[in-house]
């Protein structure tokens, strides 16, 4: 290409492109609306998988730096009855193909692999249009504007640059986490500690549940997953963190005090975080010169694999890019040929699994989710 690749979004899957893009010797620029790389907290954990954000990293030239990131223990997991009896654990000795990750390392990993000045930060978009034969000009809230031969939107759930291929947005699904934080937990909340143990927990009753990761050090992470209609949600006070904690835990009134306690103790204000998806199998129409990754172009329920695909689509452009020099619409036109159906049937899965957690009155989601999971190990010892 004549001019750089032009990214918007500086999240996991536009840093994966412009790294990949490095790796072949293709300039890119990174387009950020935050201002500085600590702008905001990066999320939690991250299961980094095998099968697809694995093979992001390989792509990226990293595996070493990434290895150097990894929580040893973490893949753990546990499944709790509502009054703390362990009724599925599974430990980790190191085999599992889902090494865990703090996600702002895991950035700041793909950041520190970019040429100096790669990514623009405070850069937030407020439009963009279509010039002809694939150029498309991006302004900016300072006024800025750049014009590009390709434009690749990283830019998430609320994309600005979707709106030059589709007309879909993100609808809510009817489910919500509230998510709050235990530092110190083995000395200032020693029996919620133990009942996380030492990876991830899973607390399941229908409509609703109670899930936990071990971070770094003793740092409790918690997702509370409550099925309701965002009118629900909208009658807590968020901004008053003790009476919204309160009330979120008042449904899961009788449960065992030391799983509530991850609602209860809260060191970080409960923050909500409601769950959009885009329809399954969204596509588009080849469009020339722009073309969308991870949450921006598949938004789905969350179920593990956002940040896992987001990589994996930066990395499998990039690599297009690079094996058609000079034929940018080739390159995203077999870029998108893959990740349509890919996306789509993990966005499936997703919402079978979500139907099988949030289960109906009365069913024993704790016995169901085991049942998955007792699936899935034996057939990864079987291969």
């Amino acid at each position: 290409m004549h001019t750089p690749v032009t990214i918007i979004g500086a999240g996991l899957g536009g840093l994966t492109l412009a790294r990949v893009l490095h790796v072949h010797g293709i300039p890119a620029e990174v387009y950020e609306a935050e201002s500085s790389p600590m702008a905001r907290t990066q999320g939690g954990m991250l299961d980094i998988h095998d099968y697809n954000g694995q093979l992001a990293v390989e792509a990226a030239g990293l595996m070493a730096e990434f290895r150097g990131l990894v929580l040893e223990g973490r893949q753990a997991m546990r499944i709790l009855d509502r009054d703390g009896t362990v009724l599925f654990e599974q430990g980790d000795d190191g085999t599992g193909g889902r090494p865990e990750v703090q996600r702002g390392e895991l950035r700041r990993m793909l950041l520190d692999s970019l040429p100096e000045g790669t990514v623009r930060w405070g850069h937030k978009v407020t439009g963009v249009r279509a010039l002809g034969d694939g150029r498309h000009e991006v302004s900016f809230a300072d006024s800025g504007v750049v014009v590009t031969e390709l434009v690749v939107g990283a830019d998430g759930a609320w994309s600005r640059i979707r709106t030059l291929l589709s007309d879909a947005r993100p609808e809510y699904i009817g489910e919500a986490f509230v998510e709050t934080y235990l530092y110190d937990a083995d000395t200032r909340h020693p029996a919620t500690a133990k009942a996380v143990g030492g990876g991830s927990l899973m607390v399941p009753a229908p409509g609703k549940g109670i899930h936990a990761h071990r971070e770094s050090g003793d740092t409790l992470h918690t997702y509370v997953s409550l099925t309701r209609p965002m009118e629900w949600f909208d009658t807590i006070d968020f901004t008053d963190p003790a009476t919204a904690a309160a009330r979120v835990a008042a449904e899961f009134d009788g449960w065992a005090p030391e799983i509530t306690a991850l609602i209860t103790d809260f060191d970080t204000a409960p923050v909500l975080r409601p769950h959009y998806t885009l329809p399954i199998g969204h596509r588009w129409d080849r469009t020339p010169g722009v073309t969308l990754v991870g949450d921006a172009a598949h938004l789905m329920p969350a179920n593990g694999e956002g940040a896992n695909l987001a990589m994996l689509d930066g990395a499998e452009l990039g690599r297009a890019i690079a094996a058609h020099p000079g034929d940018v619409e080739t390159a995203l036109a077999e870029y998108e040929a893959a990740m349509f159906p890919r996306a789509a049937k993990i966005a499936a899965e997703s919402v079978r699994f979500g139907e099988l957690l949030s289960g109906a009155e009365g069913e024993d989601v704790a016995r169901t989710l085991i049942d998955v999971f007792s699936t899935i190990n034996e057939a990864a010892r079987a291969s």
